[in-house]
């Protein structure tokens, strides 16, 4: 029997999951993209892709397609990357143009969005081409990152970070000192949720990560969990070493002891490691109810070795690696039907109930 509205929030407030239907219906899956991923704040790429002015970088918006470009008078833009006359995908992947020409009938839109061309188009009575523009998206920046929110009305991308801006500075992490350096992506066999459920606790770290846990202090009175509106945190520290580096591996000298893991509503995290300057923005696109595309974005300070880049990248996937297999069993079990819901421990997984409060607001 499906859980009214009211028992749905209460089971919230008690701990009880949202329906583990909830990952696998397609009908739940449509729902988000028009109630969550049509109206929020989502990352699109590095502010250094589209530093100069014609350079062009194409992302998602949920399922949408959306191109972030630079004009001539130095202002970012982001559209919907369809042409208004087929509904062809008008940019593909990154690069710098004098205007933005789609592949199969040459429909031409400057980097403004304006229609410049459309072949023939003089021949049609009435057709007036200030009528189809690129459709327009809200952007917006924070430090090296590009956000996109399909929804021009909704609030400032500040209102949604909150004070997490703050609280990454207070800790020490310079976005002013970070250049990108790689990008990453994969497929994951798994809900969007659980991929962000599974990031929001450390409590299957001891079993899942024994790397992580050896060098991250993961014992709960030493894991910090908070959250604000739209966001979370978790901070660890290093763990005291014994010897050495404290079980790193790579160099630990002269860089932060901490690790933070920061979280915004719906897809989007920041990782930094204890180390040298670092930080990764891993974000998740929906592809359907059972497949998400994971990409990450990796940023590290001047001077940062290759050798501990490697080092600490192959740490990270090794991490990455442990949580797919994790996530998609929980797809395959969501999927399957044999169980209705789930109870999570409040002490450990506080996070996860905040994130599924969320959802349940979204599709309320």
């Amino acid at each position: 029997m499906s859980r009214t509205e009211a028992d749905l929030a209460a089971g919230l407030d008690a701990g009880i999951t949202l329906p583990f239907s909830w990952f696998a219906d397609p009908a739940v899956f449509r729902a988000e993209q028009e109630r969550i991923f049509a109206r929020t704040w989502q990352y699109a790429v590095p502010t250094e892709w589209v530093a100069e002015p014609g350079e062009f970088a194409t992302c998602h918006a949920g399922l949408v397609p959306v191109v972030v470009v630079r004009d001539h008078d130095g202002n970012l833009n982001g559209f919907v990357n369809i042409c208004r006359h087929r509904a062809t995908e008008v940019a593909q992947g990154r690069g710098k143009r004098e205007s933005l020409q789609c592949p199969y009938h040459a429909w031409t839109y400057g980097l403004d969005g304006g229609l410049r061309a459309a072949p023939r188009s003089d021949r049609e009575t009435g057709f007036d081409r200030a009528d189809y523009c690129l459709r327009r998206v809200a952007i917006d920046t924070w430090g090296p990152m590009v956000f996109v929110n399909r929804d021009l009305d909704a609030p400032p991308l500040a209102d949604v970070l909150g004070e997490l801006p703050a609280r990454v500075a207070a800790a020490g992490i310079d976005f002013g000192a970070l250049h990108h350096h790689s990008r990453g992506e994969w497929e994951v066999a798994a809900n969007w949720k659980a991929i962000v459920e599974n990031y929001l606790e450390c409590y299957h770290c001891p079993t899942a990560h024994p790397g992580f846990s050896k060098l991250i202090d993961v014992d709960p009175d030493e894991y910090q969990l908070t959250s604000g509106e739209w966001y979370s945190s978790q901070v660890g520290h290093v763990r005291e070493p014994a010897s050495g580096n404290g079980g790193a591996p790579y160099s630990l000298d002269g860089g932060s002891l901490e690790a933070h893991f920061h979280y915004v509503w719906p897809t989007f995290t920041i990782n930094v490691l204890p180390g040298p300057a670092n930080m990764t923005a891993f974000f998740f696109v929906p592809v359907d109810a059972g497949r998400t595309l994971t990409l990450a974005d990796s940023f590290y300070a001047d001077g940062v070795s290759e050798a501990d880049i490697a080092a600490m990248e192959e740490f990270g996937n090794q991490v990455g690696l442990e949580d797919q297999a994790l996530v998609e069993s929980i797809q395959r079990a969501a999927r399957s039907g044999g169980l209705e819901e789930g109870r999570l421990l409040l002490e450990s997984e506080h996070l996860i109930q905040h994130f599924q409060r969320l959802v349940e607001r979204a599709l309320r």
